[in-house]
């Protein structure tokens, strides 16, 4: 029989792959859980610290998003501002600086855990061939009951009750069988069921209509409120009731204020922009 070998034995040698073996409840899945960190975040705090994604355009990004729910991202074409979603989601690597979610660097845990914890309502609607529920709940993780909650908060309860299968309703790859606004409120209510503390909004309401984009921007305000929001906007009046404003240029931040300091600036690009859309008169008078 082999002597017993004692942990100092080991430390020399280089380990590529460890079994854990124990029976139930000896909290194999516990070390898991500890080091990947699937541990959903607590209020959503953002801390972006001289992030560097030169690929992509984004250079030198400072911000600490604590105390600030909801933030609107501006900018022209090129600004950068679809870049730093880019970062959040870790599809593009920053090459320097780091951003950290809830007191933890996104680069050190996993990338499922990381985005499990982040939800994106996109400018293009993500749907896929399958019934309506599929689309709302890929994963089966909620109930018919939930998921009618989610529709009727996402204004879409009457339209899914007017089909004959309501949720077991086919949509087309896609969602080729239903209206861009449709698409985009289904979106909507699957962000609702998923509920992060942290949602991205990519231009999600930049190809609907000014009702849809009333409807979803109502439901954004009221449903996430303890969340901490980024609107990244196509419109300037989307984000006029936002907590602060960033105005990128060429990947860097120029301005970071409440939009009605921002427009009580005229030197501000914020007012330009507005001057641009002709929201100015309009939007300094709601403020």
């Amino acid at each position: 029989m082999r002597p017993t070998q004692r942990p100092e034995d080991f430390k020399d040698i280089s380990i590529h792959a460890i079994g854990i073996v124990g029976r139930t409840g000896a909290g194999k899945s516990s070390l898991t859980l500890g080091l990947f960190r699937l541990v959903e975040p607590a209020g959503g705090t953002i801390v972006i610290d001289d992030v560097d994604i030169t690929k992509i355009g984004l250079h030198s990004l400072r911000l600490n998003l604590t105390i600030i729910p909801q933030i609107g991202i501006v900018g022209r074409t090129g600004a950068g501002k679809s870049s730093l979603t880019l970062g959040l989601f870790r599809l593009v690597e920053p090459a320097g600086g780091t951003i950290v979610i809830d007191d933890v660097d996104i680069t050190k845990i996993g990338l499922h855990s990381l985005r499990l914890n982040l939800t994106i309502i996109p400018q293009d609607p993500v749907l896929f061939s399958g019934t309506l529920r599929v689309n709302l709940d890929p994963f089966e993780q909620h109930t018919d009951e939930k998921l009618w909650t989610a529709l009727e908060l996402a204004h879409l309860k009457s339209f899914a009750k007017s089909l004959t299968a309501g949720l077991s309703h086919e949509v087309a790859e896609g969602g080729e069988n239903l209206s861009v606004g449709q698409r985009q409120l289904i979106c909507l209510a699957r962000a609702l069921l998923r509920k992060t503390k942290i949602l991205i909004l990519d231009e999600a309401t930049a190809a609907v209509d000014l009702e849809t984009d009333d409807l979803i921007q109502a439901t954004i305000r009221k449903e996430f409120v303890n969340c901490t929001v980024l609107t990244i906007a196509h419109r300037l009046n989307t984000i006029m009731d936002s907590n602060r404003v960033m105005v990128l240029d060429k990947g860097e931040l120029k301005e970071f204020d409440s939009p009605a300091n921002l427009l009580n600036n005229p030197l501000s690009m914020f007012f330009g922009m507005a001057k641009d859309a002709n929201l100015l008169t309009t939007e300094i008078e709601a403020l």
